[in-house]
């Protein structure tokens, strides 16, 4: 199998299973806080092909691990969960603030109010944490180094 293979399967995997374990478990941290009223697991369908926004949320979480696996693929160890945790935390943010919010309508950044811009980037580190670690260990399972 290719590097450029390895490096989708791995991405893709690590970035969709961090959304169901890492993402999920975040905001129901911040939900237990009080900080946040995130639907956890929801399966309210989600426009245009009406599947569930959990499997909407897993798919975008691997198609941003892809990215990160490309972005990250030379870096290990420790080195590398720092920069998938950073991947997440401000370039995944970002984008979701200033692209993807206002493609759907919705104000900049969620109109930048508290708890939400610091919430946002937490919980989204805490899902890049769950990335590097994911891919750390399927490239130790699997010899793709």
């Amino acid at each position: 199998m290719s590097t450029i293979s390895k490096t989708i399967i791995v991405g893709f995997v690590a970035g969709a299973l961090s959304v169901l374990v890492f993402h999920q478990a975040g905001f129901w941290f911040t939900n237990e806080l009080g900080l946040t009223r995130a639907a956890l697991y929801s399966l309210r369908p989600v426009p245009p092909l009406g599947v569930p926004a959990i499997v909407s949320s897993a798919f975008w979480g691997g198609l941003w691990g892809i990215l990160g696996a490309f972005l990250l693929r030379n870096m290990k160890g420790g080195a590398a969960i720092l920069g998938w945790i950073l991947f997440a935390a401000v370039i995944v943010t970002l984008v979701n603030w200033f692209v993807v919010l206002p493609i759907k309508g919705l104000p900049m950044g969620g109109g930048f109010r508290l708890p939400g811009v610091v919430v946002v980037p937490l919980v989204y580190a805490l899902w890049g944490l769950g990335m590097g670690v994911i891919a750390a260990l399927m490239r130790r399972a699997y010899g793709w180094r």
